[in-house]
């Protein structure tokens, strides 16, 4: 039972680094450690983005994905108890840290168990409710009354509920995996198990599409594990449109779509000045006279009936990027003999003026 209770500990500890370090993936895979109910929740989130300047988009047990303030601790050390000990699992015992609750010698948990996991919760309290060690008469007697879980069984999932006679468990797989076979069991007055223990299916990601112009960072595999991250990159002169790290998730599907890698325009204007980022500019004076996917160009045209001039903007889109359908290119003679008079150089016209 100390071999199986480590395994879980070790596993629900790489667990939580794991979920904290991809806060903002939107995965929030439902792994949780005993009894976990919450009265209240943090507020929800996606990712990071959606909470405060000092709070991060983390995996809070039962609450799935909410807005934690990563630094808040959990009360440590814990009254002391005649019946208990308890030690923590964890470097701190800030958010996410874990616990460990072991009864002392002759004492037991309700659900036959002499220790417990308990989880720093983003309400700074100790998921599930405070474990009670209470006496046994002896070790047969207590065998007696509960039906076997083996080593392999806790090994291999989230158990739920009480091995005691007359009550009911519920599994989930350690691993996210899918479960084949009934997820819940009853102890019988036997001491025996209403159905076989179920057993953990592996779940796989086929590999995501290439990516035109752009890069794939991970090993080629034919399928890829849960949890695995793909990355990827553009070429030079190409901007990513989308996600830049792909995760396999538990139910064999990828976090997201692949990315694009979107070209670059060239400016359709020669002899006029543009607008970009707010700067008037000739297009010679632009690396390449190009601008990235996503930018706005803006262009100026000459109103039909007053020497004044207005804007239109367009937006580089993967390579193409036309002029606004008022604008004129001016001639070479108009750009050699009158620069001043050029549309993009003349007064803009009120507001009043343009329709």
């Amino acid at each position: 039972m100390d071999f199986a209770l480590l395994l879980l500990s070790l596993w629900a500890l790489a667990g939580t680094a794991s979920l904290q370090a991809s806060g903002t993936t939107g995965s929030c895979p439902e792994r949780l450690l005993g009894e976990e109910r919450r009265r209240t929740c943090p507020r929800p989130c996606k990712a990071d983005r959606d909470c405060g300047n000092k709070r991060q988009c983390l995996c809070d047990g039962q609450c799935g994905l909410s807005c934690v303030a990563p630094g808040r601790t959990c009360p440590w050390p814990l009254p002391p108890s005649d019946n208990s000990t308890a030690r923590l699992l964890s470097p701190t015992h800030s958010f996410s840290a874990l616990l460990e609750v072991r009864c002392n010698p002759g004492f037991a948990l309700p659900n036959g168990l002499d220790a417990t996991i308990r989880r720093c919760q983003g309400d700074r309290q100790w998921s599930g409710d405070e474990p009670i060690c209470t006496g046994t008469e002896s070790p047969t007697a207590h065998a007696a009354q509960t039906c076997p879980l083996p080593d392999e069984v806790i090994n291999t999932f989230s158990i739920q509920g009480s091995a005691a006679i007359g009550t009911s468990i519920r599994y989930s797989c350690l691993s996210g995996a899918d479960i084949v076979g009934s997820s819940e069991n009853f102890c019988q007055d036997n001491q025996t198990w209403q159905y076989p223990h179920p057993i953990c299916q592996k779940v796989y990601c086929l590999p995501p599409r290439e990516v035109e112009q752009g890069y794939v960072v991970a090993v080629q595999k034919t399928e890829y594990e849960v949890g695995f991250d793909i990355h990827y990159l553009c070429k030079k002169n190409f901007l990513l449109d989308g996600p830049q790290k792909v995760t396999c998730l538990s139910n064999g599907s990828w976090s997201a779509l692949p990315p694009y890698c979107r070209a670059r325009c060239l400016i359709p204007a020669e002899r006029s000045r543009v607008e970009i980022g707010g700067v008037k500019r000739w297009p010679f004076d632009v690396t390449d006279a190009m601008v990235p996917h996503g930018e706005n160009v803006t262009f100026y045209c000459k109103h039909p009936h007053k020497q004044c001039s207005f804007s239109a903007t367009q937006t580089c889109f993967d390579g193409k990027l036309r002029p606004s359908t008022c604008y004129l290119e001016p001639t070479w003679l108009q750009y050699k003999l009158f620069p001043h008079r050029l549309v993009s150089e003349i007064e803009a016209c009120e507001p009043g003026d343009v329709e």
